[in-house]
């Protein structure tokens, strides 16, 4: 009888111990040439509002105990349909006038990772990497394949008017009627979307999703749906989402990079992800930034750019919405 109490106290309390376990989530929408006199009140405050929604539904998630992978699915649904950013709804346009879109996740507990690249149509890109990661033996699927993939499973999809907004076809217009111009804003404007998160159990997941770069041609896929460039989580470093010229964050494994240095140096987040953004990439030449999340729950935004959308909710429920360099 005694032995039983105690089991059922050591149980109670473990599970009391897990209940109370801190949880935190940060999102990013991208990271450019971002300054509060190229931005009207009006797309400041639907971005603001975005923002704040993505971050409170993936923390609601993980509230109410759901997991980290969840958590971040909640998060980017959410910037997916937001046609301020580019990913999904609102996406960037390919040099023909079309909408190409790439998504990955990364389970930080079994590193497990799912991802989508070059796929139309599909509501919910990131969606669709989840059922890549947990439905098939696969890692990446593109194109055609990948889109009849989702299909099987059920996913949404939408017509490609719903994802073109006139904001990106005057964008495409007029990158294509000046090349000069239209290098420039290649190099200095990235709005992918992307969100990590630690939940009750202590696990961490990433999730990025893009419509990938501007005016791309030849079926281009930068570092979102590459797993270990723009997406990476390792329960025993962190979790990563990056934003930036893709192929920079390709070449050096941005995300891989920053969890690689936690757990085979003694440096922090904090240092690792700056270390990647400001000296790493920064040295080449690559504009861009990461959010990161540890085990411990403390966060990271770190970017080289004039600005990064992006907000967080801390362990301690401590919300922080952030757009420019200064601090907000």
């Amino acid at each position: 009888m005694l032995r039983t109490l105690l089991l059922a106290t050591l149980l109670f309390l473990t599970g009391a111990a897990m209940a109370e376990s801190p949880v935190a989530i940060t999102i990013h929408g991208g990271a450019g040439t971002i300054l509060p006199e190229n931005m009207t009140a009006e797309r400041e405050q639907a971005i603001r509002d975005a923002l704040e929604r993505s971050a409170r539904a993936g923390h609601a998630a993980l509230e109410q105990g759901r997991p980290a992978l969840e958590a971040v699915v909640a998060a980017i649904r959410i910037l997916e349909d937001a046609p301020q950013f580019n990913a999904a709804r609102g996406a960037v346009l390919t040099n023909t006038g079309t909408v190409e879109m790439d998504a990955s996740i990364m389970d930080g507990a079994t590193l497990d990772a799912g991802a989508v690249a070059a796929v139309k149509g599909i509501r919910h890109p990131v969606e669709a990497a989840l059922h890549v990661m947990n439905d098939s033996p696969h890692v990446m699927m593109i194109g055609e394949g990948a889109m009849n993939f989702a299909r099987d499973h059920g996913l949404e999809f939408k017509s490609e008017d719903w994802f073109i907004t006139d904001f990106r076809r005057q964008q495409l217009e007029a990158m294509q009627a000046d090349e000069q111009a239209a290098q420039a804003r290649r190099q200095n404007w990235y709005s992918t979307v992307g969100a990590v998160a630690l939940d009750a159990s202590g696990n961490l997941a990433a999730a990025t999703s893009t419509g990938g770069m501007a005016n791309k041609q030849w079926g281009r896929v930068g570092d979102s749906p590459i797993i270990g460039a723009g997406t990476y989580a390792d329960n025993r470093a962190c979790a990563v989402s990056a934003t930036g010229h893709g192929e920079f964050f390709i070449r050096h494994v941005a995300a891989y990079n920053i969890c690689s240095l936690m757990r085979l140096t003694d440096m922090s987040l904090d240092e690792a992800a700056d270390h990647v953004i400001n000296a790493t990439l920064k040295d080449v030449g690559a504009d861009g930034g990461v959010i990161a999340i540890d085990p411990s729950g403390r966060i990271s935004m770190p970017f080289n750019t004039p600005g990064m959308y992006r907000a967080a909710i801390h362990p301690d429920g401590r919300f922080e919405l952030g757009i420019y360099r200064e601090s907000e």
